[in-house]
């Protein structure tokens, strides 16, 4: 196994890389101190069985910059492969400023091409590589140095298995007629928006029950103020102090020190110095900010006044269709989307794109009711009304 320690030795890998159609990546990182990941170990692999043709990066390594790997990553000649990628794409974008182009993400296309909700990347090891996976070293710590061989040979493997079922869902993609279902999807990936987290809207993060205007702008300030604490100090959120302190607070809305000194949830070390301060300014902005400025209320069942049985022949819809199509049922719609569709919206994005055509357009007839449902043994089947 190569390890790459130097930058120059980065750039010798990256050059070969940039004559190959593809090159593998994944990544190994903790975060569960810090608020942004912290980059512990890059793999890479280009097509081929040499053992030069798969790598492993040491960002940790002293005096090594990445970026050769970047620039790689702005190649469009060369076809980047990540697996569920969202983490590996933030931390690029954080740390490089730089989204991989193109890019192919096996999970996305594995759902498209039947593999079911959300497939695993061992799953997909084992039906299409046709190989074991050993994830023992899963959970290890890989800001640690050495790694053991175990180790090594485990995140070697993320991307020279990952090289096969590449290609052949390449190659399936392909021949269904489906690229472009897959480069509809991956569009939230590439874009720099979805990984910037902008503290004002931190509050649609928190799960709440309650649609009262007053308490979700208290919800929206407390946000605020700790994803913002979490971002300058590189700290988990919950370090800061935990949803369940956020909406406690937002109920009790403390006043003074005595006020949080009685709060049940809130940590020790917030309730005193800059945490308690901003806590206790927070409350002051939500008490302050007016009935035409309150955040609004996410959509549920209840604000929509969804119809039970509607939403309930839209989900046997689904299944039917994602069963002829091959494609997993929540890649075409969650089940949130169907509450919505029930509800009368109709800038869901079921209804759109390549779900339109698999979904969409027979979920807007039925709710029209120009089209009914009919069971043929197992089969259900769309009949016009």
């Amino acid at each position: 196994m190569i390890t790459i320690t130097t930058t120059q030795a980065l750039a010798a890998f990256c050059k070969k890389a940039a004559t190959k159609p593809y090159v593998t990546v994944d990544t190994e990182f903790l975060r569960e101190r810090t608020y942004y990941s912290k980059l512990c170990l890059v793999q890479l692999a280009v097509p081929g069985k040499a053992e030069d043709d798969a790598v492993l990066v040491d960002p940790l390594a002293e005096g090594i910059s990445l970026d050769p790997l970047y620039e790689l990553f702005r190649n469009e000649a060369v076809v980047k492969v990540f697996h569920a990628a969202r983490q590996d794409l933030e931390i690029f974008y954080i740390e490089g400023g730089v989204i991989p182009k193109p890019l192919f993400d096996t999970q996305v296309a594995a759902m498209v091409c039947g593999f079911g909700d959300q497939a695993g990347y061992e799953t997909l090891v084992r039906k299409i590589a046709r190989l074991p996976l050993d994830k023992s070293s899963r959970f290890t710590d890989w800001s640690r140095r050495p790694l053991t061989e175990a180790q090594q040979t485990y995140a070697l493997g993320d991307v020279t298995h990952l090289r096969v079922i590449y290609e052949h869902l390449a190659s399936q993609i392909s021949k269904s007629n489906r690229t472009g279902w897959v480069e509809e999807e991956l569009q939230v990936l590439t874009s720099p928006g979805t990984y910037v987290v902008r503290p004002e809207d931190a509050w649609k993060r928190v799960k709440t029950r309650s649609s009262s205007g007053k308490f979700l702008a208290m919800v929206r300030e407390l946000a605020r103020f700790r994803e913002s604490v979490a971002q300058s100090k590189n700290i988990p959120r919950s370090r800061v102090y935990k949803d369940e302190a956020m909406l406690e607070l937002a109920s009790t809305k403390p006043q003074n020190a005595s006020d949080l000194s009685r709060s049940r949830l809130l940590l020790r070390e917030a309730r005193r110095g800059d945490i308690a301060e901003g806590i206790l300014q927070a409350i002051q902005d939500g008490n302050a900010c007016k009935p035409e400025d309150y955040p609004t209320p996410k959509n549920t069942r209840e604000t929509l006044q969804v119809n039970p049985a509607l939403a309930d022949m839209l989900r046997v819809l689904l299944k039917a269709k994602s069963e002829n199509s091959a494609v997993a049922q929540k890649l075409i719609a969650s089940a949130a989307d169907l509450d919505q569709i029930a509800g009368g919206r109709r800038d869901v994005a079921a209804l759109s794109g390549w779900r339109a055509e698999v979904f969409g357009n027979d979920a807007i007839r039925l709710c029209e009711g120009k089209v009914g449902l009919v069971v043929r043994g197992k089969i259900v089947d769309v009949i016009e009304v």
